[in-house]
């Protein structure tokens, strides 16, 4: 089974949430529908702009928690390696 980590925006260089989850799409999905109370909620944070996938949860969970420590200039580099546009990356996970 993957897991995947995933970094979620308001917009560019807005406000950042990470997270992880066995279900990318429908994790997101939940966070754009506001089945989440919660920060992504009070913050309009559902742009999905930077996604991981691991092979096991204790590696996925520990590479959540090492991006949760980083500062925000770490993780705004990392998500523009991967998207430099801060292009929503949702509507590729079906295609």
């Amino acid at each position: 089974m993957a897991y995947f980590v995933y970094i979620l925006a308001s917009r560019k260089n807005g406000t950042l949430y990470t997270g992880v989850t066995n279900d990318l799409a429908r994790r997101v999905w939940e966070h754009r529908e506001k089945h989440t109370s919660g920060f992504t909620s009070r913050y309009g944070v559902s742009l999905l702009v930077y996604y991981e996938i691991h092979e096991d949860v204790t590696a996925a969970i520990h590479r959540e928690k090492r991006i949760k420590k980083w500062s925000r200039a770490m993780k705004i580099r990392m998500i523009e390696t991967m998207n430099p546009d801060w292009e929503d990356l949702y509507e590729t996970l079906n295609s």
